[in-house]
């Protein structure tokens, strides 16, 4: 099973131009939590959910951003070992890819 615990650099091609974000899951008592730092802001990833599939590990979350405007997004990202690959959306706006590496402790 892969695991999304751990710290992430992913990138985010979105209509405006690429985006560099270091997101940081942890598994607690509580459940698995995360945040992501980026364009100046540190916010919590919601509802974070994961299951097992043929291609590795789904996990899905929500999260706010108010940089460079203030959106909802919601992110559906597959995990395979040390990296990952998947989408964001905010609304009704196109889709982004997303792709990702996990930083070796």
């Amino acid at each position: 099973m892969d695991s999304i615990v751990g710290i992430w650099d992913l990138k985010l091609r979105t209509p405006i131009g690429s985006l560099a974000v270091v997101y940081t899951f942890t598994d607690t008592a509580g459940g698995l939590r995360g945040v992501a730092e980026g364009r100046g802001e540190t916010v919590p990833l919601t509802d974070i959910n994961q299951e097992t599939t043929a291609e590795g590990r789904r996990v899905t979350w929500h999260q706010s951003i108010t940089r460079p405007i203030h959106l909802n997004l919601d992110f559906d990202v597959t995990v395979s070992g040390d990296t990952l690959t998947g989408h964001s959306r905010a609304g009704r706006l196109p889709r982004s890819n997303v792709t990702g590496n996990r930083r070796n402790a």
